[in-house]
């Protein structure tokens, strides 16, 4: 079976045929500045003079035929240490307010008014960068890999140093950036890029962008964009070297088992290295990451275990490429594995002190992209946790016009407690080879995957291997793909995020979308996905197929509605309310059918909803669940949330019902574009736990910061302290 499926991809991508979308466009051109340029958000340089401006936006939303009605000019310079890029935002209409979710960085969203630019200095419009400014002057700044094409390949939490500045005036507003040559990764000598811009206006629900893209795309897709060209080949950056130290004071009490940690310092950092113009060397010395946002909690009826994303910034330049090997339930690389162990005490997944890491990560030339990584984590005796070693290393290759093959390997060694932790313990290692191969039609319409990794243990010798075939078609209206996977019995990538194994799946998915010539909806049109799982002895496991119905209106509002049959089969005892009932029986299977709606208000008005829920049958009950979030914003000083999940689960003797409960009100204030205070709230009773984070960031220099932390964990019927823990931070990026 999986051969004929991977026989019948293959087959089919070789016939394929892939055409340019428009008449090749001369691009935009970057003369040299006499001078260097004040980023003020006045345009009376020299520079910006009448000559050389590029306008002509056309409509990515709500229509892809429309020009713009909010028109925009843009104009590209550079000299020996930057780039610098003018945008002229009209408005048909006198205007002096604007929407904006936050003063705090790397806004984002359809309902923030602002202008990105798409760069892509490589030419492979595959990898590039986003910076983008809205009219308040509140910078976003991303990493794209893999052409954009994922929520996951859009990397906001990354971070460095660049300039902007906005001023609003009656009938326009305007911005001017310089980025600095160092801040970016290019070929020595570069004389053309490319390049792309995109507007979101508010008032009028557009989006509109310089390169035409197609209104089933996202903006922010790198297949889509135009060539800058420089009046002269562009220098070099120069030196790139940063170092980002940091000083904490930390203290914590846990309650629970009596152990409390006196207030006390700590120091550490990072340094950034630039190995010539597109490779970067990334060193950390006892990384502190407590300033990083805490996760928000899910009410977990699940099986399996649930994937949060990466947060840490050491570890998120060129992310995709770590990253971005196998699939989302089949990932071979999962950065948060490493700072993370099991504490033998509590059986619970605990921090655990990263010592030092290093990690390279960049372009070798046009075609090659290399990563490597080498972390140490510490030895903690009383919590029973060894030291491991992590390295992981990376190697791509662009084929084709934009498509690329990679190899990865991973080795996770585990360290000798009695001796000192120095010593690496035989036969404990965890190893993982992987070849992928990512296709990107130059249009974007054909995307797939196809991947075979395999691991490495003392004592495991067969089924240690996992194959993957993936294709998908984009087309306006429609859309199709199908893909294939064979995980095996004993494939156990621990540095990984791979929830089960011992399996094959097989995956269509297909959806028909209309644009009606409608005032009010802007697109709509039926879907169907569909998974089975089964293993050669128990036949089909698990089976999800799902018919639905998408509505999405001008407004950027939109609701989904499905009907679901799913069916189960259990491997292992599970309580399905995961809170300590009586569990259903192992080698039980369930046939259960529920339906589900999923909606969204007007993300632009000041109180927005958005949520998901279903009602039905489950295993061998019932269950009607909703999880949702309301949020009211005032102005773009406060937004105020409201995060609420419930689930009603009856099911039958011997099985208990089970009320679940998460609410979850979140505080974000922007004093400033440099001052912010977060406070999170969760209350959780399928964990019987009460949650308090608060958090005060001051960004008093570019990417530098003082952070104040206190987190609270709380007994829901006594408020008694479980555990609590006060961080203070201050680091500092020193360019040298």
């Amino acid at each position: 079976m999986q051969k004929f499926i991977l026989t019948f991809l293959l087959s089919f991508y070789s016939i394929i045929i892939v055409f340019s979308q428009e008449t090749e466009h001369p691009g935009i051109f970057a003369n040299k500045a006499e001078k260097p340029v004040l980023i003020d958000g006045i345009l009376n340089e020299e520079v910006w003079k009448d000559i050389g401006w590029e306008s002509n936006f056309i409509q990515t939303f709500p229509t892809d035929t429309a020009m713009a009605i909010a028109k925009t000019k843009v104009k590209v310079s550079f000299d020996d240490k930057f780039i610098y890029i003018a945008a002229i935002l009209l408005n048909p209409e006198d205007r002096k307010k604007y929407v904006s979710t936050s003063l705090r960085r790397d806004y984002r969203g359809n309902q923030n008014d602002g202008i990105s630019i798409v760069i892509d200095t490589f030419n492979d419009k595959t990898n590039g960068y986003i910076f983008g400014v809205n009219p308040y002057g509140v910078q976003r700044e991303a990493m794209v890999g893999n052409g954009g094409l994922l929520t996951t390949d859009f990397n906001l939490a990354w971070d460095n140093k660049w300039y902007s500045e906005a001023t609003i005036h009656e009938d326009h507003w305007i911005v001017e950036i310089g980025i600095p040559l160092s801040t970016l990764r290019y070929k020595d000598g570069a004389e053309n890029w490319n390049i792309n811009f995109y507007r979101i206006d508010s008032k009028y629900s557009e989006k509109t962008t310089w390169t035409p893209i197609p209104k089933n795309f996202n903006v922010t897709h790198t297949a889509f964009s135009r060539n800058l060209h420089f009046s002269e080949p562009l220098p070099k950056a120069g030196g790139n070297f940063s170092l980002i130290p940091y000083a904490a004071v930390a203290t914590s009490k846990n309650n629970i088992n009596g152990i409390e940690e006196p207030l006390k310092p700590s120091f550490g950092g990072d340094a950034k290295i630039g190995i010539g113009p597109a490779m970067n060397l990334d060193l950390t010395v006892n990384p502190d990451f407590s300033q990083v946002e805490v996760d928000e909690q899910v009410t977990n009826l699940d099986r399996f275990e649930i994937f949060f994303p990466e947060r840490r910034q050491f570890f998120l330049e060129n992310v995709d490429l770590f990253a971005d090997f196998g699939t989302d339930r089949i990932r071979p690389f999962f950065s948060r594995r490493i700072g993370v162990d099991r504490d033998e005490n509590t059986g619970q997944n605990v921090q655990n002190q990263i010592l030092y890491g290093a990690r390279l990560s960049g372009k070798l030339n046009e075609d090659w992209r290399i990563g490597a990584m080498n972390m140490q984590t510490a030895n903690d005796p009383l919590r029973g946790i060894s030291g491991k070693n992590f390295t992981v290393a990376a190697l791509q290759r662009k084929v084709f016009n934009r498509s690329n093959v990679g190899v990865m390997v991973i080795n996770r060694e585990t360290m000798d407690m009695e001796q000192g932790g120095l010593n690496l313990v035989n036969g404990k290692h965890n190893r993982l080879v992987g070849f992928d191969y990512n296709l990107f039609s130059k249009d974007n319409r054909w995307t797939g995957k196809f991947f075979y990794h395999k691991t490495f243990e003392e004592g495991k010798q067969s089924n240690t291997g996992t194959g993957h075939a993936q294709l998908t078609f984009t087309d306006v209206n429609l859309m199709a793909g199908l893909s294939y996977s064979n995980v095996g019995e004993n494939y156990n990538p621990l540095v990984g995020y791979t929830p089960r194994v011992g399996y094959q799946r097989i995956a269509p998915i297909m959806s028909y979308t209309f644009f009606p010539d409608s005032k009010h909806i802007n697109r709509h049109g039926p879907g169907f996905e569909s998974e089975t799982l089964w293993t050669p002895t128990l036949g089909i496991t698990d089976e999800l197929h799902t018919l639905n119905y998408l509505i999405r209106l001008h407004s950027y509002a939109e609701v989904t509605l499905s009907a679901n049959n799913q069916y189960t089969y259990l491997f292992f005892p599970f309580d399905p309310t995961r809170s300590g009932g009586e569990p259903l029986a192992q080698g039980t299977s369930y046939r259960y059918n529920y339906f589900g709606i999923e909606m969204k208000t007007d993300p632009r008005k000041s109180f927005s909803l958005i949520g998901t829920g279903q009602t039905g049958q489950y295993y061998n009950g019932q269950m009607s669940n909703f999880l949702g979030t309301a949020q009211w914003r005032v102005g773009y000083s406060a937004n105020i949330s409201m995060n609420i999940s419930y689930s009603r689960l009856r099911l039958p003797e011997p099985q208990k019902d089970a009320d679940l409960f998460l609410i979850g009100p979140r505080f974000d204030l922007t004093f400033t574009r440099s001052l912010f205070w977060t406070t999170f709230i969760q209350y959780n009773n399928q964990i019987d736990n009460v949650n308090i984070n608060t958090r005060v960031q001051w960004r008093y220099a570019p990417v530098s910061d003082l952070f104040i932390v206190y987190t609270d964990n709380y007994f829901p019927d006594t408020f008694a302290s479980k555990q609590r823990a006060f961080v203070m931070k201050l680091n500092y990026w020193l360019n040298l």
